[in-house]
Order: C-alpha cells, then sequence, then structure tokens
C-alpha cells in the first residue's frame, strides 16, 4: 500500500496496531473477575489500570515501528503489517513523539495508581514503561537478543492481571495511601496462577510474529527467540503456552474458591486448534498475518469467559 492510498488517521491507526490491543485489555479484564469473585471489585483503579495498560500497550507498539525503522530492520521483504514509519506514511519523528506520548499517559494514569496501591506499583509502573521503550529501543534492545518472549511473559501476563486486582484489593483494604509495601492478603497466590494463562496466549502474539518475521529478522541481525531457536522449537513453544492456557483452569479447580465456572475458557480450545495447524505448517506473511489476529481474538474470548468463570 504505497503512502497515496493511506488517509493519516488510517496511518495512526496503523501505528498503534489495534490487533495486538487484547493483550493489553485481557489482563485486566481477568484482573477483575478475579476481583469481583474475591469480593474486591473496585471501579476506578480497573478503570485507571485498563488505560494505563492500553497506553503502555500503544507506547510500545510506537516504539516497536520507530526503533525498528531507524535501526534498518523493517525492510521492503517484511511481510507484517505495514510499518507506518518505514513505509514513510509517518515522519519518524512524530511516531517518536506519539511514543513519548503514550508513555506519558500512561506515567499520568499511573500517579493514581500509585496512590492506591503505593511503592509497588511505582515500581512496577515504571519497569513496565522502561521495559516498553527497551524492547526494541536504547542501547540493548533486549527484543533484539530473544528477550522478548519473556518480557510479554511477564509484563502483558503475570505483573498486568495481578497487578490489576492488587490495585482494586489494595484500594478496598489499605489503611494508609501510597503503602510502602504490600497490604495483607491483597496479592493471593491464586492471582498469579490465574495470570498464566493471558501471559502465554499474550506471548503467543509473539510468537506468531516472529515466526513470520523469521527469515528477514535473522538478514537484518535481530535476533528473536524465534530466530534463535528456528521454525521448530518456535512452534513447540507456542503450542507449549497453548496448552498451559487449557491447562491452568483444571489447576484452580482443585482450589474450593472457585467453582466450574473456571472452566469456561475451555469452551474456545476449538479455535486454538485451528490457529495452531496454521502456526505449525505455515511461514509466509499471507498465511501468518490472519493468524496472529485470529491468536489476539483467541486470547481477548479466552479471557471474557475466564473472567466470568472467575467471577461466579
Amino acid at each position: 500500500m504505497s503512502p497515496q492510498e493511506v488517509s493519516r488517521r488510517q496511518a495512526w491507526v496503523m501505528a498503534a496496531r489495534p490487533q495486538t490491543l487484547p493483550a493489553g485489555a485481557a489482563p485486566v479484564i481477568v484482573g477483575v473477575g478475579l476481583a469481583i469473585g474475591f469480593g474486591v471489585l473496585a471501579p476506578l483503579p480497573a478503570l485507571a489500570a485498563l488505560l494505563g495498560a492500553l497506553c503502555i500497550q500503544i507506547g510500545t507498539n510506537f516504539a516497536n515501528d520507530y526503533y525498528d525503522a531507524v535501526r534498518g530492520t523493517d525492510t521492503e521483504e517484511r511481510e507484517g503489517f505495514t510499518r507506518v514509519t518505514a513505509g514513510g506514511l509517518i515522519a519518524p519523528e512524530e511516531v517518536k513523539r506519539a511514543m513519548y506520548g503514550a508513555f506519558a499517559l500512561a506515567i499520568g494514569v499511573g500517579t493514581y495508581l500509585v496512590y492506591v496501591g503505593g511503592a509497588p506499583i511505582l515500581l512496577v509502573g515504571l519497569a513496565s514503561v522502561l521495559s516498553g521503550l527497551a524492547y526494541t529501543g536504547g542501547p540493548y534492545p533486549f527484543g533484539y537478543y530473544g528477550l522478548g518472549d519473556p518480557f510479554v511473559f511477564v509484563f502483558f501476563g503475570v505483573v498486568a492481571v495481578s497487578g490489576t486486582y492488587y490495585v482494586q484489593a489494595a484500594a478496598l483494604t489499605s489503611v494508609e495511601p501510597v503503602p510502602l509495601w504490600l497490604p495483607p492478603d491483597t496479592l493471593p497466590l491464586a492471582t498469579i496462577v490465574a495470570s498464566l494463562p493471558i501471559a502465554g496466549l499474550s506471548t503467543c502474539i509473539l510468537v506468531v510474529n516472529n515466526v513470520r518475521d523469521l527469515e528477514t529478522d535473522r538478514q537484518a541481525s535481530k535476533r528473536t527467540l524465534a530466530v534463535l531457536l528456528g521454525y521448530t522449537w518456535s512452534r513447540i513453544e507456542f503450542l507449549a503456552l497453548v496448552g498451559m492456557a487449557y491447562v491452568i483452569p483444571f489447576v484452580l479447580l482443585a482450589d474450593p474458591r472457585f467453582g466450574f465456572g473456571v472452566l469456561l475458557p475451555v469452551l474456545t480450545f476449538p479455535y486454538a486448534v485451528g490457529v495452531s495447524q496454521v502456526v505449525l505448517t505455515e511461514t509466509s506473511g499471507e498465511a501468518l498475518n490472519p493468524a496472529l489476529e485470529r491468536v489476539g481474538k483467541l486470547l481477548a474470548g479466552y479471557a471474557v469467559l475466564f473472567a466470568g468463570g472467575l467471577a461466579v
């Protein structure tokens, strides 16, 4: 698609990559479901967590678009979705300003969450923003050294789900604003366990992205985990992450605090099988771009059903 065929508004939507936004919203949805189930729902902190997560997701997307272009990673051979910086749709400095603007909004929202959740949220929030910048930027962009998958697993899974639950629990149970440490009973182990399926499926989005770009990333010396592992082991990673997502609900069912509702996300398993078949057999952008969007839909559907099951 040439720059003349894309409006400015369309270009900014492309830069934000809406197909990846389930990775920002899904953990918050599950964190809210947990909060309802455990009787600590706090709507305002939950809404702030959602806005902060989406700002970090969009800021990270802008950062990837900008830094991959200026480093020369995005070339004409790349088969992924159009990158606006490398494609000449938006000037690099504008994308860079938008990146900083998105992270600034996340920090602004996070100020309220720090008031509610204290020092733990301050540390997690700063780490999330800095990691979003360092994913493809800075002197050691860890997305270029096989560390992108752990980043997504931790920050868009474990941290995001448990953090969403924590700020709600802290808002209702903390006896003072800006607590210096975790108030009692604000982060039960079950929240960490419940975060694992979301962490796994969020990482699957990146796995599909990196399998699609494996050859061009290798040529550009971008050593993603897919480049380091190759096609076979990257697909094994994908299957392991998907499999974990469907094992964890049965693990939670052993906890007497949960009922059979936690098995609701198993309804998405046939859809997961269909997506997995594509990932296991295809390498082209023509096949994997739709698969990437389908993994995003799988994550969203799984999160909604999981949150509903946790809530009841």
